[in-house]
């Protein structure tokens, strides 16, 4: 993907590197509540007004993009496909896209880190949207640029803020608990120094951009709301059905829960409550789902975008069904006003797996209960 036709000039100032459809979706939210410009538009195509690059006061801003995003991309056909899709919405807003097939080949990675070099070093600014992803950690060490920002990946970003206040090594949640693999060993010292590079001093300022509960904030860290504003102008309202619609997960294929208790868990849930439609997961394996339709019933459908995009643009159920996720923190917020309800189930510690992390119990338990908290949801039980 090459950045927007017509469009010349210096690279941005601004780096953003997203592995993920999400990752990007609140790339362009991080930008629009921080007033970022895009490109001048095409000649004889003005952008319309609700685009025009404006201020964070409002006034219009001159043209020239001020934000370049990279795509790291993976090699899963369902994320890479949302990736695309995003990276056109990110363009229609005018900002430059960088597409790197980072994971194509033994070679594929050197080629990337080969060619992001000179932008990394030129840049003012960098925004991640994974700071656990060796890939990211790899390239921080070779900025130097003074302000860094990590949007949401998740529920994953809860973690990641807890374990830099608490000077612990970064480790995705589902893993911590077991012993460093060989790999683990060999990247350490790039894991480290990103940690370093993450902590705020007198000259890097970092700052946490995100719809989740912050309970533990590293000293010098900035953190600002996410709350959808982008999305929500951007999307909708969408016309509301009278039934329920389930999201799915992937902790069965992250090894959390087992598989069983899982199918068993949505097709009671989706008894109970009449829901129609599963939104699947883009991680969920095929013949999960596959067993999914044909023990429960549901619909299952495969969103080309972001699920916080596809309930905006609608149509979707007046209530909403859920296990502990991320989106229990983000659809109340891109649905706000709309009158949609958002269950949350909570997970049963007999569903969990032998292999599932000691953490696994407590961390979702977590997530349930800041987000009922915090947006009143309303918890279900599939028994």
């Amino acid at each position: 993907m090459s950045p927007r036709a017509g469009h010349t000039g210096n690279p941005a100032p601004t780096l953003a590197f997203v592995e993920s459809p999400v990752q990007l979706l609140n790339v362009l939210e991080w930008a629009h509540l921080h007033g970022l410009r895009g490109a001048p538009a095409e000649p004889g195509r003005p952008l319309p007004a609700a685009q025009a690059p404006r201020s964070p006061a409002g006034e219009p801003r001159p043209a020239g993009a001020e934000l370049t995003v990279v795509v790291l991309s993976p090699t899963d056909p369902m994320t890479r496909g949302q990736l695309r899709r995003m990276a056109d919405l990110a363009r229609d807003e005018g900002y430059r896209v960088r597409w790197e097939e980072a994971r194509g080949g033994t070679t594929a990675p050197f080629h990337t880190i080969g060619g992001l070099a000179g932008p990394l070093r030129r840049a003012d600014r960098i925004v991640m949207g994974d700071p656990f992803s060796r890939y990211v950690q790899l390239l921080l060490t070779i900025t130097r640029a003074r302000d860094l920002v990590v949007v949401d990946d998740g529920t994953a970003t809860m973690e990641f803020v807890a374990q830099l206040a608490r000077g612990e090594r970064l480790v995705r949640w589902h893993r911590k608990g077991g012993r460093p693999g060989p790999r683990d060993l060999l990247f350490a010292p790039v894991s480290s120094s990103a940690r370093r590079r993450l902590t705020p001093s007198a000259d890097r300022r970092v700052e946490v951009f995100s719809s989740m509960p912050v309970t533990e904030t590293p000293e010098g860290v900035t953190v600002t709301a996410n709350d959808f504003a982008w999305t929500r102008a951007r999307f909708g309202p969408p016309r509301i059905t009278k039934g329920a619609d389930m999201v799915g997960t992937s902790l069965v294929e992250t090894g959390v829960v087992d598989a069983d208790r899982y199918v068993e868990a949505v097709r009671s849930l989706a008894g109970a409550h009449g829901a129609t439609r599963y939104f699947a997961h883009r991680r969920e394996h095929t013949d999960k789902l596959h067993r999914l339709a044909g023990e429960t019933g549901l619909e299952i459908v495969r969103p080309d975008l972001p699920l916080e995009l596809i309930a905006r643009r609608g149509p979707i159920g007046r209530t909403v069904l859920s296990f502990p996720s991320t989106v229990v923190h983000t659809l109340p917020l891109a649905l706000a006003g709309t009158g949609v309800r958002v269950a949350v189930c909570d997970i049963d510690p007999a569903w969990l797996t032998e292999n599932a992390s000691p953490r696994a119990q407590g961390f979702l338990s977590g997530v349930t209960g800041t987000a009922r908290d915090v947006h009143r949801l309303t918890a279900v039980s599939p028994a």
